[in-house]
């Protein structure tokens, strides 16, 4: 038999948050139309929120309407990186992967993915 060098992976996530732009209800409900296919909508701070565990066609998918939705209606998107909660049973970015080294490097040090150090 032989063991796992890694018995308790650490798991990570991108969590995607959207922040719904200031709108008139006609644009207000084509931001929702949307973003309802790809993500979740919270009433009580008007944010949509999903998780990306892979970087697959699900993902690609959930980005592009993040793009559309800030660029038609300035929506303010946001992209970190989490540990995935306990409960999480879908896909996830392992610490031996490439991305979650880039990612657990760029936590570390307090910034958000994507985000330039300041110099």
């Amino acid at each position: 038999m032989t063991s796992n060098p890694h018995p308790n992976p650490v798991r990570w996530l991108l969590e995607v948050t959207a922040a719904a732009a200031p709108a008139d209800p006609a644009a207000f409900e084509a931001q929702r139309q949307l973003l309802r296919s790809v993500a979740q909508f919270d009433p009580a701070s008007r944010t949509w929120w999903t998780y990306i565990g892979a970087l697959d066609i699900r993902a690609l998918e959930v980005l592009q309407h993040l793009y559309d939705a800030a660029k038609r209606f300035g929506t303010e998107a946001r992209v970190q990186v989490i540990t995935a909660p306990a409960a999480w049973k879908g896909p996830c970015f392992t610490a031996p992967g490439e991305l979650a080294t880039v990612a657990v490097a760029q936590a570390d040090r307090g910034r958000l993915l994507g985000q330039l150090p300041v110099s």
